[in-house]
């Protein structure tokens, strides 16, 4: 029979054992921004950004309406994630406000990173509206797993079914990307047979509740995620002028979203640019490319975040008039 201390000494060792494992994720994450940054670098050192302007006025009229159109039907389709996280919380705010905080919220998430948009906004427009931070804290939860449940079926379908042709210099072949694909789909998939099978659709981990959707949930999920990012890739594809596959310009797109998302590079600036240059400058010469990201930044990023600049000012003026009038009946 173990004794007290016995018992008690595990600890320790374990906390031991998962300081050490955060060290090591830390390291990895510095190590792997620091390539980044020196591969950003290396590449713009050596372009002709004349070339690369004269590349984005050269982009046909036709090609930037369609890529705009994708970009407002993409933030339109984001918008409605966190309808499904009022379904899931049962809170009752409207339609149009969950929406307007979805898409301010997005909007800057991907220019100035996830803390400050996706969580930090959201926190500040829901608490506004009278949601608890529990609730908040559900929605924002609900939204990242939507997006990423996505991210993981359709990366996996596209590493796994039309793997891009990679430069020749690069150690991993098609093979290896089949592998990832079909171990990105497999978790996917098991997310559903949980949500299938699952008694309790709530659960505890370290204090955390992270809910699990009945399967009709979970695949409206996977199909409202799938289109987004399909919306995306389609974005990019027109803006390179459907010179290069749309399977490969989608694939390139994905491992420039996980690249970001490691490096924490508030909108992944220089990181989309370098995954771009690194994959496909053996296609496309180098001012094509970046003039297609740049295009897409200004259509994707930069527009609408001035106009979730506009919503959150009326939001805030809004919300202050309210505020001086409830002060005013109460007093």
């Amino acid at each position: 029979m173990a004794s007290p201390p016995a018992a008690g000494a595990a600890a320790p060792a374990e906390s031991t054992g998962s300081s050490t494992w955060e060290h090591t994720k830390r390291i990895a994450a510095w190590v792997f921004f620091a390539g980044v940054l020196a591969l950003i670098w290396r590449q713009a050192r050596n372009v002709d950004w004349w070339n690369v302007l004269a590349s984005v006025r050269a982009i046909p009229l036709p090609m930037v309406l369609a890529a705009g159109v994708l970009a407002f039907c993409s933030h339109l389709l984001y918008s409605t994630y966190d309808l499904l996280g009022r379904r899931m919380t049962h809170h009752t705010l409207a339609t149009l406000p969950v929406m307007g905080v979805t898409f301010i919220s997005y909007a800057f998430n991907l220019n100035f990173g996830s803390l400050i948009g996706g969580v930090a906004f959201r926190y500040r427009l829901y608490s506004r509206l009278g949601l608890g931070p529990n609730t908040i804290t559900r929605v924002l939860g609900f939204s990242m797993l939507t997006n990423w449940f996505g991210y993981f079926m359709v990366a996996g379908a596209a590493f796994c079914f039309a793997p891009m042709t990679l430069p020749p210099n690069w150690r991993i072949d098609s093979g290896g990307l089949r592998v990832l694909g079909a171990g990105l789909m497999l978790a996917g998939f098991a997310y559903l047979v949980l949500c299938a099978v699952a008694r309790e659709h709530t659960w505890n981990i370290r204090g955390h509740e992270l809910d699990t959707p009945p399967l009709p949930i979970a695949l409206l999920q996977l199909l409202m995620s799938c289109a987004n990012w399909s919306l995306i890739g389609g974005i990019l594809w027109f803006l390179l002028q459907r010179q290069v596959e749309y399977p490969t310009v989608l694939s390139v797109l994905l491992v420039a979203a996980v690249a970001g998302v490691i490096t924490h590079v508030p909108g992944g600036l220089g990181v989309l640019e370098a995954v771009f240059l690194a994959l496909l400058s053996h296609r496309l010469p180098e001012a094509r490319l970046l003039g297609a990201i740049l295009a897409y930044r200004a259509l994707y990023y930069l527009l609408p975040l001035a106009v979730a600049l506009v919503f959150y000012a009326v939001a805030e003026m809004h919300a202050r008039r309210l505020q001086k009038m409830l002060s005013a009946a109460s007093g």
